[in-house]
């Protein structure tokens, strides 16, 4: 770095504070900042006292903060300083602005007087982060007073710490600012209400539309952050094109977001996991089905979708769509292959379906049968091959334990279908049971493609298939996510790294990244579908293509597609992608600091 800062701060809501997905940006990235800036680098977050346990270490502010940290105590903000318990132990500052609140009503009469800032309809989403962000601007304000002959510089991110950037900006202090936004409020507004948004960006004036929708308050903070930053930066092609529509300020750089791919499985780890993880949901699996009908696990594939409940701007929908098209497809080609594919999308729950406790215990009962008897049973199985006698099961078995075993699979066998959701839901009529039911996935026997709607959240504890969010995606063959609004998206990306193949679009901002990557090669990996200026119909169209293809690969084209998948997830590595930080780090001090 020919050009370091002397302090680096970086200002995000989501620093230890866990509630959408820049966490994981600004956390995977830590180790690779302090590797670059080292103690000179200090991660600014809110002070949640619940959300610190576990995660915040408070040790005594150091000389650098301590006086600054007292003129803050004078006006009732109180400044936390201490470790954050991650990869890099970087030093974190986070702000309690609770007694502050009073402000609020004041703070945001300033914001309009200097910046024309309308928030007389917010809502408190809106008034509690732009509190904190104006006491971040007086916190760095003071430290930068105390410090005058060091050069900073403070990186902002979203409109959530907006605030904090235009306090400074007003107030003239000399710190070089970087302002991120990784998807524009207006943007996310419109794709969520089914606008179509990549067709009406360039026609639709944005400072009026966001009236329609009352979030100005937002919209304003976020664009007079761009304007007003020393460099202007988001993380995708897409979202700058978005930013350059409705925020009438086009980037000065991009900053993809990457993951630390040191803490993901090698590619000798990545067979032997899946095969772990895979093997325990096939367990679920036979609970699952097999009371009802049977079909062949090891000619069974498995896809998924996992994500939050966005149900248009996920291609949750699309993705639907095609599976009841993908059912037909193999339905009559008399496939032998069984595709089941989860929904791990979290929706609000009222209890496990009580036929799925009854299942899981009748199998359970089966097995734990087996089990005591395992070791009996292996040596009657050496014993016949060395023997060069029959294996049958009353080589193995004596009756009474067949006559036993024969009651147990009576209990077990039930009459109906598998149910398409694992839990009974509140919304009983919820969109995506909805779309399954005119998709016409029905889970019955004859059906090729089956259905696990699992809407509860995989913490790794809960009581089905006791699988984590990796270890779920570990045990798949074809992560799908075919987003129609994605300004980055991870979850393709965490696919990758963890050796599964997955299926995203040119709407998205990784799938457009590595769009050229991808194409290059016949063993894709990563799948990108068109969706810019595509009909949902084409882009089912598209999915079913490769979910097909996919189906019919074979075992040995499986494999070297995971390994596809690794190697361009090895490409997003913060190692790489930390110098383009760095570089709109060094822009900012060029331009402040001449």
């Amino acid at each position: 770095m020919e050009n370091k800062p002397d302090v680096l701060f970086e200002v995000s809501w989501e620093i230890c504070n866990k509630v959408g997905g820049i966490y994981t940006v600004v956390m995977s990235k830590a180790a690779r900042m302090v590797e670059a800036y080292g103690n000179n680098y200090f991660m600014i977050g809110p002070y949640f006292a619940s959300k610190a346990v576990g995660q915040f270490q408070e040790e005594i502010p150091n000389e650098f903060c301590k006086a600054s940290f007292e003129e803050l105590k004078k006006i009732g903000i109180l400044c936390h300083f201490g470790r954050w318990l991650i990869e890099g132990n970087p030093f974190v500052i986070l702000i309690d602005f609770d007694s502050y609140k009073q402000k609020t009503n004041e703070i945001k009469g300033k914001l309009w007087e200097w910046y024309k800032i309308d928030s007389l309809r917010s809502a408190p989403d809106y008034d509690e982060p732009v509190v904190w962000a104006y006491a971040v601007g007086m916190l760095i304000e003071n430290m930068a007073g105390c410090y005058n002959d060091m050069k900073m510089v403070v990186q902002f991110h979203e409109w959530l710490s907006g605030a904090g950037l235009l306090y400074l900006k007003k107030k003239n202090v000399k710190v070089a600012t970087v302002f991120t936004t990784h998807a524009t409020v207006l943007g996310r507004t419109l794709a969520s209400g089914n606008i179509d948004l990549y067709n009406v960006w360039d026609k639709i004036n944005p400072d009026h539309e966001v009236y329609n929708y009352n979030v100005e308050s937002k919209h304003f903070i976020e664009k007079s952050s761009a304007a007003f930053a020393d460099v202007f930066t988001t993380v995708s092609e897409i979202t700058g094109m978005e930013a350059s529509y409705l925020l009438k300020k086009k980037p000065d750089m991009l900053l993809p977001n990457g993951l630390d791919i040191s803490k993901f499985p090698t590619f000798e780890e990545v067979t032997m996991k899946h095969k772990l993880q895979r093997d325990r949901i096939r367990e679920f699996l036979l609970y699952y089905y097999f009371p009802y009908h049977t079909f062949d696990p090891k000619e069974t594939l498995i896809y998924f979708i996992a994500g939050r409940y966005e149900f248009h701007d996920k291609g949750i929908d699309i993705f639907i769509k095609a599976l009841g098209n993908l059912n037909g497809k193999l339905k009559q080609s008399k496939s032998k292959k069984t595709v089941i594919a989860f929904i791990w999308v979290p929706a609000g729950i009222r209890n496990t379906k009580a036929q799925l406790i009854e299942n899981k215990i009748l199998y359970q009962d089966i097995k734990d049968a087996l089990e005591e008897f395992e070791e009996d049973i292996i040596k009657d199985i050496i014993y016949s091959f060395v023997s060069n006698k029959k294996i049958t099961s009353e080589t193995l078995f004596e009756k009474e334990f067949l006559t036993e075993m024969k009651i147990r699979i009576a209990k077990f066998v039930k009459k109906g279908k598998p149910p398409i959701s694992t839990h009974d839901l509140y919304d009983e009529n919820d969109t995506i049971l909805r779309a399954i039911a005119a998709a016409n996935l029905n889970n019955e026997e004859e059906d090729k493609v089956k259905i696990v709607y699992y809407p509860t959240y995989l913490g790794g504890a809960d009581g089905l298939l006791n699988l984590n969010y990796y270890e779920a995606m570990q045990g798949s063959h074809l992560g799908v996510f075919p987003s129609y609004y994605e300004p980055w998206g991870y979850t393709p990306l965490e696919a990758g790294a963890l050796g599964v193949s997955s299926i995203t679009t040119d709407l998205s901002g990784f799938g457009r990244y590595f769009c050229q990557q991808c194409a290059q090669s016949d063993v894709q990996g990563i799948y990108i579908l068109k969706r810019l200026n595509k009909s949902d119909d084409e882009v089912v169209e598209q999915l079913v293509e490769v979910m097909l293809k996919f189906a019919n690969l074979s075992k040995e084209e499986r494999v070297a597609n995971k390994m596809q998948a690794r190697r361009i997830a090895s490409m997003a590595d913060w190692k790489i992608f930390i110098n383009n930080y760095i570089q709109a780090h060094e822009m900012a001090l060029g331009k402040v600091y001449r």
